[in-house]
C-alpha cells in the first residue's frame, strides 16, 4: 500500500444562493459606503478544504491517504465522514477552543460570488512528525506547516508535490523560492504560475531547472505538463454536464498522483487527472461525486482507449 501524506486545510463550505443579481442591489456611486443585505433562497453545507478534497478523491482511487491539517471543535461529523472513506486522520490536530475553517459563499443568478473565509483552526500549526512515506502533497493551508513539512520530507528524501494555490500572496519571496526548489512537481493553474514567477523572480526555464515536472491546469483548455525535455498538452474529458467547477483542481491532483505513484507516463498522469476532475464538475460541492475504481477505469478506457 502506497503511503501518501496530504498537508493542507479542512473546511466547511457553506454555500448560499441569492435569487437575484448583486448588480441590482449595489449602487456604484455608493460603493465607498456599502451597506447591503441579501435574502438567501438556499443554504447548503459541504465538506471541503484542500487536504479534505484531495484525500477524498484519492480514496475513490483506492488509496488511504494521511491528512495533515488542523480542525476545530465542530469537526466531529466531518471526521466521521472521512473515517468512513478510510482516510487516515492521524495527522489531524483538533483545536478545542476554535471552529474548523469555513467559507461562506453567496452566489447570485450570474454565478458572481461574494465569499467570507474564517480561518479558525487553520491558524494553528499541526506539529505532526512524518517518519516515512512515498510522497507528500503540500497543498494550501497553514503557512508554517507548508514550510515545516517540506523540511521534514527533504531530510527523509521523500519526494513532494508543491501546490501553493491561494496561499501564494502570503509567502515571502525567499520562502516561496525554497518550496519550489526541491519539489518533484510544482502544480498550479496558469494565473498562479504567473504569480510564482513574479514573486520568486524565477523564469519558467529556471523553475524547470529546479523541479522535475511543472504542471499547469488551464480550466476548459485542459492542462500542460512540462519537463526539461518535453511539453505535453492534455485535453479535458468532456463532462456529461457542468454543475460546479469548484474542486476540479483538487480532483485533478489526486488523479495525477495516482499515475505518478504507479510510474505511468506523464501523458497518462495528466489524463488520469483530467478524468478525476470531470467527476467533480458534474456534481455540486467538492466531495459529492463518487465512483468505483472499476467505473473509473472503464470511463478512462472509453475516453483514451487505454486501461489503467
Amino acid at each position: 500500500m502506497k503511503k501518501i501524506f496530504v498537508s493542507g486545510s479542512l473546511a466547511f463550505d457553506r454555500i448560499m444562493n441569492f435569487p437575484g443579481y448583486f448588480k441590482d442591489n449595489i449602487l456604484p456611486e455608493k460603493i465607498h459606503n456599502l451597506n447591503v443585505s441579501f435574502n438567501i433562497e438556499e443554504l447548503r453545507e459541504n465538506y471541503g478544504g484542500t487536504a479534505g478534497n484531495i484525500a477524498y478523491n484519492l480514496s475513490l482511487l483506492d488509496f488511504q491517504p494521511t491528512v495533515i491539517a488542523a480542525a476545530g471543535k465542530d469537526f466531529e461529523k466531518y471526521q466521521k465522514y472521512l473515517k468512513e472513506k478510510k482516510i487516515n486522520l492521524d495527522g489531524v490536530k483538533i483545536i478545542n477552543n476554535d471552529f474548523t475553517a469555513a467559507a461562506y459563499i453567496i452566489t447570485d443568478k450570474s454565478d458572481n460570488q461574494i465569499t467570507g473565509f474564517h480561518m479558525g483552526a487553520m491558524k494553528y500549526d499541526t506539529d505532526y512528525q512524518i517518519e516515512s512515506g512515498d510522497i507528500l502533497l503540500i497543498s494550501p493551508g497553514n503557512i508554517h506547516d507548508m514550510l515545516r513539512y517540506q523540511d521534514q520530507v527533504q531530510a527523509l528524501k521523500i519526494p513532494y508535490i508543491f501546490d501553493p494555490g491561494q496561499t501564494l500572496p502570503f509567502f515571502q519571496p525567499e520562502e516561496l523560492r525554497a518550496l519550489v526548489n526541491g519539489a518533484k512537481v510544482l502544480i498550479t493553474n496558469d494565473y498562479e504560475l504567473d504569480l510564482v514567477i513574479k514573486k520568486t523572480g524565477f523564469s519558467e526555464k529556471q523553475i524547470l531547472e529546479l523541479v522535475e515536472i511543472l504542471v499547469t491546469t488551464k480550466g476548459e483548455k485542459g492542462s500542460q505538463i512540462k519537463t526539461k525535455k518535453e511539453t505535453i498538452h492534455v485535453p479535458i474529458v468532456k463532462p456529461k454536464e457542468v454543475l460546479d467547477p469548484t474542486g476540479a483542481g483538487d480532483a485533478y491532483r489526486a488523479g495525477f498522483i495516482y499515475g505518478l505513484l504507479y510510474n505511468k507516463s506523464l501523458e497518462i498522469c495528466g489524463r488520469l487527472g483530467a478524468l478525476s476532475a470531470v467527476y467533480a464538475v458534474e456534481q455540486y460541492g467538492t466531495q459529492n461525486h463518487k465512483y468505483s475504481f472499476k467505473e473509473f477505469n472503464k470511463r478512462f478506457n472509453d475516453n483514451f482507449n487505454y486501461e489503467i
